[in-house]
């Protein structure tokens, strides 16, 4: 186990049967030591810096179906919101006043946030705040609207490819998505310029270690700006309901494999595993995580915003604490920064 931490630390690669073979025989001591190779990492090139993002969810309505998903069109539970552009422009405000320097817009599949729409929004920010990058995730479009929605100035992209095994894509989404387009939408997001962000789950349903040895090839290969990496945790109105929530202790092992794969990647401390353990974002920037993406949206909206059960957005998770968030994060040794927080290229 040891030598094959130190090939990944020298290399920055691994066989699919040795990241595998990482992951099957987890211990704890092998953790603390990718965690340390990790950290030294991530400082060598970005400190002790941690980037804040503003995150807004801009809606909850989605045509899609996912299986994991609180928001997939099917539930009927779900009470439906949009915000309108003055709402994200509001936020954006809010935002640029507590220090944030990048907007993330997240929402579900909704055309009525097309790209006459989003590009008269994104024009408008980057207008106002010029020294600010907009991240955009609002999943799979075609190539035309993603060039439609770079050339209004989008600088970022996230667009979590969920797993990097096909079979496994399968068991997680409805027929009418495919694995196929989840990868062109990735492949045309770079080709166009963007930043762009990949993710998954961990310990989804149906998944292996097999599956995720395939997640860290991808990872390694694809060479992704930033990456989003939380555990699975079940929603009450999903099929999925009754099954296991994924471990967060593994999803900080996952993350300091993939800093030593790639040290200048952008590396979130998701809510996700804020949510499944109480200091789980602690944990994840100590794992070599280096961004954090507290909730800018309208405090009436967020708990409609439910990918998952509990999921966190008051406290320490919302934009307005961020002086709270910046004492949660000095406590680990780490600092927030007021930077727009782009992936830093060889040589800076």
């Amino acid at each position: 186990m040891f030598e094959l931490v130190e090939k990944l630390e020298k290399q920055r690669s691994l066989t699919l049967a040795e990241y595998e073979y990482l992951l099957e025989n987890r211990t704890d001591e092998i953790a603390g030591i990718l965690a340390q190779k990790a950290r030294q990492a991530r400082e060598a090139v970005y400190g002790k810096a941690v980037y804040i993002r503003g995150l807004i969810e801009v809606g909850n309505i989605c045509k899609n179906d996912c299986l994991y998903c609180g928001i997939r069109g099917s539930n009927k539970d779900c009470e439906r919101y949009r915000l309108t552009e003055n709402d994200i422009l509001s936020c954006c405000d809010n935002g640029y006043k507590l220090g944030f320097r990048t907007f993330v817009m997240q929402g579900g599949e909704d055309a009525y946030f097309n790209d006459d729409f989003m590009c008269g929004v994104i024009s408008k920010i980057k207008s106002k705040y010029p020294d600010c990058a907009v991240t955009l995730s609002l999943g799979e479009k075609s190539y035309e609207s993603y060039k439609r929605l770079f050339d209004a100035g989008a600088d970022r992209y996230l667009l979590r490819h969920e797993t990097a095994d096909k079979e496994h894509y399968e068991k997680l989404h409805p027929e009418s998505m495919s694995y196929e387009n989840r990868m062109e939408c990735l492949k045309n997001l770079k080709e166009i310029g963007y930043q762009t962000g990949c993710g998954f789950m961990v310990g989804s349903p149906y998944q292996t270690y097999a599956n995720l040895s395939k997640d860290l090839k991808f990872v390694e290969e694809f060479k992704p700006q930033m990456c989003g990496v939380g555990p699975f945790i079940p929603h009450k109105a999903t099929p999925f309901k009754d099954y296991p929530a994924g471990s967060a202790e593994l999803t900080c092992y996952i993350l300091s494999i993939i800093r030593l794969i790639q040290p200048r990647i952008l590396l979130p401390a998701t809510t996700a595993l804020g949510t499944a353990l109480q200091d789980g974002r602690e944990k994840g920037l100590l794992s070599g995580a280096n961004v954090v993406m507290p909730n800018l949206s309208p405090v009436e909206q967020r708990k409609k915003y439910e990918l998952y059960n509990n999921k966190l957005n008051t406290g320490a998770e919302a934009a307005e604490a961020v002086k709270a968030l910046a004492k949660k994060i000095e406590s680990v040794g780490y600092f927030i920064v007021t930077d727009r927080g782009d992936i830093k290229k060889e040589g800076n």
